[in-house]
Parts: C-alpha cells; sequence; structure tokens
C-alpha cells in the first residue's frame, strides 16, 4: 500500500492516517478504577501503599509482569503469581460493572461511521477481555479486530511493539506509520513508537502531573472528547457526533 499526504489548515501530514488502534484499560474503559481499588486493597493487608508512581510504572503491562514489578517493589508477602491470582479473581468480580471513557463512544462511531479500520490492542488476557466486554458490547462490536496481551502472535508485552504490531495486521497491514494509537500508559506510548506507530497519549489527570509532557507521544489530550481528527487527515466530526 502506498503512503499518502495531506494539509490541514497549513500542517503537512506525512503520511495520512487511515487506520487506528485503541488501548482499553484506562482509554475505552474505566476499569483501571477497578484495578486501583483492587490493588489498594489488597496493599493494605501488608501496611502498603499502591502509589502514584507505582500505578503509572504498571500501566500496560501484562498483568504477570506488573505483579512481578509489585512485589519486587513493596516487598510484600505474596508471591508474584499470588498477588497476580488475588487481584485476577477479585478484578473479574467487578470487570462487568466497567464503563465508557468519556469520549470513548463518540469516537469510536464516528471512526466506524467513515469506515475508518480500528481495532483494539490490550494487555489484558481474552478471559478478562470478555468480561470486561460483557456490559459494553455496543462500543466493542464497532471494532474490527481485538487483540489480547495473551493471544499466540503477541510474544512479548508493551513496551515491545508486539501487540500493535498484531493489530496493524487485524486491520489490514497498512504501513505502521499510517496507524495511530490512543494510549493511557507511558509503557503503552514506547510500544507504539516501538512499532513506527503515531500515538496520543490519553492520562490520567495525576499521572499527567507526575510525568509533565508529552513523554515521547504525538500529541496528548486530556479526553478523547478533546481529539480533533483533522489534525491527523482524519474525517471531521459532522453535526451528530460533534454534538453526543
Amino acid at each position: 500500500m502506498s503512503e499518502i499526504s495531506t494539509n490541514v489548515e497549513g500542517k503537512n501530514i506525512d503520511p495520512v492516517i487511515t487506520h487506528c488502534i485503541f488501548d482499553m484499560d484506562g482509554l475505552l474503559l474505566n476499569t483501571e478504577e477497578i484495578y486501583y481499588e483492587v490493588t489498594s486493597e489488597i496493599f493494605a493487608r501488608f501496611g502498603k501503599t499502591y502509589t502514584l508512581e507505582l500505578k503509572s510504572r504498571s500501566l500496560g503491562l501484562r498483568q504477570h509482569e506488573s505483579a512481578v514489578l509489585l512485589v519486587n517493589e513493596t516487598g510484600i508477602n505474596m508471591t508474584a503469581d499470588e498477588l497476580r491470582k488475588e487481584r485476577h479473581e477479585k478484578n473479574l468480580e467487578r470487570f462487568p460493572f466497567a464503563k465508557p471513557m468519556p469520549g470513548a463512544m463518540r469516537l469510536v462511531t464516528h471512526l466506524k461511521k467513515h469506515r475508518i479500520p480500528i481495532a483494539v490492542a490490550t494487555g489484558s488476557s481474552r478471559e478478562s477481555f470478555n468480561v470486561k466486554a460483557s456490559n459494553n458490547r455496543e462500543l466493542f462490536d464497532m471494532f474490527d479486530t481485538v487483540i489480547c496481551g495473551d493471544d499466540a502472535n503477541v510474544k512479548n508485552g508493551k513496551p515491545a511493539p508486539d501487540i500493535f504490531l498484531a493489530a496493524c495486521e487485524g486491520i489490514g497491514n497498512p504501513p505502521a506509520n499510517q496507524c495511530l494509537v490512543f494510549e493511557d500508559a507511558i509503557n503503552g506510548i514506547k510500544a507504539a513508537k516501538n512499532a513506527n506507530m503515531k500515538v496520543i497519549w490519553v492520562p490520567d489527570p495525576m499521572i499527567a502531573e507526575l510525568y509533565p509532557g508529552k513523554n515521547g507521544a504525538d500529541e496528548m489530550i486530556s479526553s478523547l472528547n478533546d481529539f480533533d481528527p483533522t489534525i491527523f487527515g482524519l474525517p471531521p466530526f459532522d453535526e451528530e457526533t460533534r454534538s453526543a
């Protein structure tokens, strides 16, 4: 597929974005709140605090990798596998209550309406994804493909590029630099850049304060509601989606 370019209000975009890839936790769904609550409850038993710095470092990691990091950094009297298992069981009880993040339905609906190929690329296991998506089918049914962290074609977790390259392949395998990734995690930014893709950072406000600047992202916005698709050569919001 050949690369194409465009000019938007005097700003050259080379190449223009033709495909979009979305992280899930904390980006499409408010599940990071659930992870935070569960992990904080477990840590409290050991007199430990799940700090914002630890949270930011674990964002985007697969669950075992996250558990290893947390056990090593806090010294809690659990193995990484014990922590992963307890978090997983408690998270699964709460995931069905997850809700879309502000602007998620609006943006995904807009891209789908304009036939922009879209994918989910989440470090979550397929089992966890299915539970999270169970009460959010209207959102996830719009995606062309969903890639999970335990899929066979994802050998390495973020910040390795594997999951975004697999998602790219799942939506037609365009040139990587024509893909735009939406992420809330710095590990995700690194993974997208390692895949040679453009990336929008949509961080938790407290993490943005802890790590000022774009942290390697092409753009930083506070909410998906703030995304301007025309900056990347994507179709502008029409009246219906602009007011949604």
